[in-house]
Order: C-alpha cells, then sequence, then structure tokens
C-alpha cells in the first residue's frame, strides 16, 4: 500500500509538472481555442444540388472550415515581431492539433480514390478538398466540420480605365522630412507585377520569400499578364523614371501574391493560401519577414456580404497588418459595397478626383456585413486619372477604387517608416482620425471619415502621448480645412472583437468562375503613344534618398484623351431557357473618350469556355448591340465572352478604356450562367 501511495504520488507530480508545461506553453504558443456553434445546414442549398448531381466518380474542390479556430484575441507580444511569431505559432498550433482526425479520413479516403487531393491550411484552421460527392456529404455529417463552401470564385480588380495629383494626400510633406517609405515592405494581393520595370525591379526585396504564384504559373520570377497589378504597385512604391514620382512610398519594398492566373480566374483556395503566405513568406516564424502593409484591390464580382475570407483578415490584423481593400466600383447608387471590403476587418478606400469630388462608380454604404459598424467605405482617396507605371516599362492613367486603395497602402508604410510597431487598430484610427472631412459634415456613406492626409496622421501621432498609442480626441465636427488640429475625429477605443460565422448564404456556389482573359490588345506598348506626356510636372526633381525641402507642388492637370478614341463603356448579360437548351445573350456598349456614345462601331469577339465562335455586332444610335449564343446545352452551366476587338472609320480601339460601371464584368470579358 505504502509502495502504491508513493508511486500515485510520482504519478501525480509528474502531472502537476507537464500541466504547468503544457500551460506555460499554451500562454506562449497555443491561445485557448474557441468552437464556432454547431449547423445543420453546412452547405448551401446550391452547393449541396451541385455535389449530389456529380456523376460516379466525378470530383469538386471545396473549402472545409472546422469548428475550431484560434482565439486571436489573447496572441500578445512586446513588438511588432514578436507578435507575429506567437500568431503564427497559435493558428500552425492550433490545426497541428484539432486536424489530426480529419487528415486521417482525408488520406484512407484518397487511398480509396475518392479524394483527388486536399490541403491542410492553418491561416484560419480548415482544408482545401477535391472529392467526390459522398466524401463531400460525409464531412458534412463530421462534427468537428463548421462550413463546406465552394472553391469557385468569381472576383474581378477593381479598376475603371481612364492621373491625379499624389501630393492630394501630403505625401511629399512627409518626403520633405526625410520619410519615404525606408525600412517598410507592401505586399499586394493581385494580377502580379512587372518585375522588370524601372520603377519596381530595384524595389523588389528579392528572394524566395518575396513572390507567390498559388497557381505555379510563374513559380520564382514576379510576372504580370493584365497590368493591374503593376498598376497598384506602381501607386505604392513607384519611383520617377518617368520624371515624375508616382508612388506614395518610393524607398518601401514590396513583396506580391498573384491571386489572378494567366487566364484571370481565382479560386477562394488560392486566395486563402495567399493570406497564409503573408503571413509567413519563408515558412519560418522565428523570422520577420511578412509585410507591414497588404494592398487588395480586388472584389466579390457582385455587391453583397461575403464572409469566406474574414478569418484571414482577422489572422492579419492579429499580425499588426491592416487589410486595405479597394472599396469597389458599383456607384452611384446607395448600398453598393462589395465584399471582402466591407468584412468587419477591413479597410475599405473609395475614390475621389483631384478636387475632392467623389468619383461616380466608387461604391457607397450603408453596410451591415458581418455585424460591420459605422460608415462605408472608411475613407477615400485619389483614384481618378491616376498616372501609374504599367506593363513593358511604360506608363498609364487609370481609374477606380483600385487606385484609390493603394494610396492608404503607401501611404501606412510611410507612417510605419517612423512608428513600426503601431497596431492595426492604431493604424486604423490614425487615418480616420486626420482624415479632412468631406460631403456631410462627419463620416458618412459616400467618404467616410474623409480625405486620407498623410501629414496630419502623422503629426498626429508625434504629439500622441506614445509612438504605439493614439490620442483621444473631441466628437466629429464639420471643418473645411485641412490642418490636423481641425479635423473630424473618432472615439480611440478598441475595436470590438468580430467572431467570424459563415451563414449558408454567404457562399458563393451561385457564383461562376471568372475568367479574365488577357490579349495584347490589353497591355500598353513602350511607344510614345503609351505614354502620358499631360501627366502634371512636379517641381520637385530630387532622387528619393536625398533629404525633400519644400514640399513639392503639382500645378499642372491631365488632359482629355482624344474623341477619336473609343473602348467598352459597359458589358451586359442575359440568360433564357430554350425547352431543354438554354440561350447566352451579350449586350456590348461603346463609348468614346468622353463616355459618350458610339453609332456604326463594329464589335468583334469570341465564345469560349462552353462555346465557340467568332461575331460580330454594330452599334445602333444609342451605341448598343446585342450578341446572342443559341442552343447551349443544360450540361454547360456558363460561357464566356471576350471582346477582341471594335472597329470604325476615323476611329481607334483603346482596349486599357474598357470599364464596366455595374461590375458583372471586367470590361472586356463577361461572363453568362444558365
Amino acid at each position: 500500500m505504502k509502495k502504491n501511495y508513493h508511486f500515485l504520488l510520482i504519478i501525480a507530480m509528474i502531472a502537476i509538472a507537464m500541466g504547468s508545461w503544457q500551460s506555460a506553453q499554451a500562454g506562449n504558443i497555443l491561445p485557448a481555442i474557441r468552437e464556432l456553434p454547431r449547423t445543420q445546414n453546412k452547405m448551401a442549398a446550391a452547393l449541396s444540388t451541385e455535389i449530389n448531381a456529380l456523376q460516379a466518380g466525378d470530383m469538386i474542390t471545396v473549402i472545409v472550415t472546422l469548428r475550431q479556430q484560434a482565439d486571436l484575441s489573447l496572441v500578445s507580444g512586446t513588438d511588432r515581431v514578436k507578435r507575429q511569431k506567437n500568431l503564427i505559432s497559435a493558428l500552425q498550433a492550433t490545426a497541428d492539433t484539432t486536424q489530426i482526425k480529419l487528415k486521417k479520413l482525408l488520406d484512407t479516403r484518397k487511398t480509396q480514390g475518392t479524394i483527388k487531393k486536399f490541403q491542410a491550411l492553418w491561416v484560419f484552421n480548415g482544408f482545401s478538398v477535391t472529392a467526390t460527392s459522398s466524401v463531400i456529404n460525409e464531412l458534412a455529417q463530421n462534427s468537428d466540420v463548421y462550413s463546406i463552401t465552394s472553391d469557385d470564385l468569381q472576383i474581378v480588380p477593381a479598376f475603371a480605365p481612364a492621373e491625379a495629383n499624389i501630393s492630394l494626400v501630403n505625401a511629399p510633406a512627409l518626403w520633405s522630412q526625410g520619410y519615404t517609405g525606408q525600412g517598410v515592405v507592401v505586399a499586394n494581393m493581385d494580377s502580379g507585377v512587372d518585375v522588370n520595370h524601372p520603377d519596381l525591379s530595384t524595389r523588389w526585396r528579392g528572394g524566395s520569400n518575396s513572390w507567390f504564384d498559388p497557381y505555379g504559373q510563374h513559380p520564382t520570377t514576379p510576372t504580370d499578364i493584365s497590368g493591374h497589378g503593376t498598376w497598384t504597385m506602381g501607386v505604392m512604391v513607384g519611383g520617377d523614371a518617368g520624371g515624375t514620382t508616382v508612388g506614395v512610398a518610393p524607398n518601401a519594398q514590396w513583396i506580391a501574391v498573384k491571386i489572378f492566373n494567366d487566364s484571370g480566374s481565382s479560386t477562394a483556395t488560392a486566395i486563402h493560401q495567399g493570406f497564409q503566405w503573408l503571413l509567413d513568406p519563408d515558412a519560418n516564424p522565428n523570422t520577420a519577414d511578412a509585410p507591414n502593409v497588404v494592398n487588395n484591390s480586388w472584389t466579390y464580382a457582385n455587391p453583397g456580404c461575403y464572409l469566406d475570407f474574414e478569418p484571414d483578415l482577422q489572422a492579419l490584423r492579429a499580425a499588426g497588418i491592416l487589410p486595405v481593400f479597394a472599396a469597389g466600383n458599383g456607384g452611384p447608387f446607395s448600398g453598393t459595397s462589395f465584399s471582402p471590403s466591407n468584412n468587419p476587418s477591413a479597410f475599405a478606400v473609395g475614390a475621389i478626383n483631384n478636387s475632392s469630388q467623389i468619383y461616380g462608380y466608387s461604391s457607397r454604404g450603408p453596410s451591415t456585413c458581418g455585424g460591420s459598424t459605422g460608415p462605408f467605405p472608411d475613407l477615400v482617396a485619389p483614384g481618378v486619372n491616376i498616372r501609374t507605371t504599367d506593363l513593358y516599362g511604360g506608363y498609364t492613367s487609370a481609374s477606380g477604387t483600385s487606385l484609390a486603395a493603394p494610396h492608404v497602402a503607401g501611404g501606412l508604410a510611410l507612417i510605419l517608416s517612423v512608428y513600426p510597431n503601431l497596431t492595426a487598430s492604431n493604424q486604423e484610427l490614425t487615418l480616420m482620425n486626420s482624415a479632412v472631412d468631406l460631403g456631410a459634415a462627419g463620416p458618412d456613406n459616400v467618404y467616410g471619415y474623409g480625405r486620407l492626409d498623410l501629414l496630419a496622421a502623422f503629426n498626429r501621432l508625434a504629439t500622441a502621448p506614445t509612438a504605439t498609442a493614439i490620442a483621444p480626441t473631441s466628437t466629429l465636427s464639420d471643418t473645411p480645412t485641412e490642418t490636423s488640429t481641425s479635423v473630424p475625429a473618432v472615439t480611440d477605443t478598441a475595436l470590438p472583437t468580430v467572431t467570424f460565422t459563415s451563414a449558408p448564404t454567404n457562399t458563393l456556389t451561385s457564383l461562376p468562375t471568372f475568367t479574365f482573359t488577357a490579349s495584347p490588345t490589353n497591355t500598353f506598348a513602350p511607344s510614345p503613344t503609351s505614354t502620358f506626356t499631360s501627366a502634371p510636372t512636379a517641381t520637385y526633381t530630387a532622387s528619393p534618398t536625398t533629404t525633400r525641402t519644400p514640399t513639392p507642388t503639382f500645378t499642372a492637370s491631365s488632359t482629355p484623351a482624344a474623341t477619336n478614341t473609343m473602348h467598352i463603356g459597359d458589358l451586359d448579360r442575359a440568360s433564357a431557357a430554350s425547352g431543354s437548351k438554354w440561350n447566352a445573350t451579350v449586350t456590348i456598349q461603346v463609348h468614346n473618350a468622353s463616355e459618350g456614345v458610339v453609332a456604326g462601331a463594329t464589335v468583334t469577339g469570341k465564345w469560349t469556355n462552353g462555346a465557340s465562335g467568332t461575331v460580330t455586332c454594330v452599334t445602333n444610335s444609342s451605341g448598343v448591340c446585342t450578341i446572342t449564343k443559341t442552343g447551349l446545352s443544360s450540361n454547360t452551366l456558363s460561357v464566356t465572352f471576350t471582346v477582341n476587338n471594335i472597329t470604325r472609320s476615323s476611329m481607334t480601339y483603346r482596349s486599357a478604356s474598357n470599364h464596366d460601371p455595374d461590375a458583372d464584368s471586367s470590361g472586356t470579358v463577361i461572363i453568362v450562367s444558365k
């Protein structure tokens, strides 16, 4: 009996010691795991129907989210580097400890041939699974599974074609004090980047931890087929190789994720992988190589509330990274917010012109997506006629919220070069509290808290009690001036922790895969016609590495493009049943450079992805013509139409100006669903 007592005492002591060790480890590595509620309907009805309609042996890719998720509110650290290390460790430890059972099941089903592939993800706790309907239905019955959503994703770059003055956001005022983004790394999630551009090549961080293509099409070298990612990166970090500085933070470095493949489409798996890579680019949480800033100039194809990427954005915030998003181009109507920009953890940026008037197509609030509060967008920045870098070493002018968002991302690079340990919430509060109020007094659902003012933001931080805290401010008031003391403010309270819940209605199963096929006509060749000689000439000519005094003043304005050019002003789609088959219709509107209608223009396009054939139509007096593809099989769920050319006597087709105000196409490519 005495021996047994000593034996039990030893076991108890070991248990106590182990418990203390595990508790200490949990405090440093694995915060408490929060469990999402059990749900009955883990798949949207449309996805369930699609899965059950699969033929024997057919497979589909889905995203599986587990009920167990890391409690990010408990992640701590004395500075940004330690906080990010603890965050990555917590996310990975949560996945490692809760995915074991499901991994065994998936391995077994893969051996049996009912799963083609699966990938475990830790940026949120879940999997990407390509499997038969029987396996997916089996996963839906698993008590550890919270939801199953489609991998099919329809997202579009948030741009519309068409130079705003970079001094409007007071970036040169910080340059003159020696703050040009040095020591800061910015990232974009976009179509890629042309690494050979003279304004971007020397600013790429380089190495295997500075470029990620989840599709494996360009595994080592940053590449951009469409040009959109090169445009947005130029606004963030572009230099002065073209005669004027085009980027807000010309001495920052960049890395990038190519979320659009070479045909212009994307998947949920690729975007989750992209966010995960950004948190730990070299797959070693002990090295601090995550970016300081992430820009997202893309949205879902249609307004609405989709929370699929909310846990990824929460993870970025926990790492001290504010997820900057283009608000979308759904204006001028209210209630046109797009996801993910309207998610609670996103920072949405609308677009204004050089006179601080709202861009016509900039999306407006209100939005309560996922429990979001406050105005939509959060802020506005220049987004009309922005001169920036383009493919083949050229430059272009473009418009849209895609160009507004990187002004904010580049601005954060300037601020973080001085205050690197600002939390994501403090970054957000600083930007909103220092904004120049526009429109109705106080925050509103057109301009948000107002126009980005980097000098006011910097001055606000310089006078705060500490470099990581924001001083309390008075209530908002309407003030016409841009000084930091007369700008509307918000109360500096901690932002609420958002619990991610993925309602079945937020799935993407009803959206077709977006295919954005770039063609040579969509790029700017480095000829005299591809540069914009009407760009403003800055009085400041010093190189970014020199001390800049005084603040430069840009006085020139852009000159409208010649009226003898034409482009797509709108693409619309429709479908109709025809007996056992169906018909797809595309309506094309052609505009001139002044956005007037063009009659008598011959539009040539091509059907792909479920249909084939090259077709033409001629615009009527309203500048509109229609093309219909008839007799499509009921098994064909969607088809793609691409505008290849427009011809008309004495006019030139400018494909780079193509746009679509209601954002149901890229302006050049549109998908018609059955």
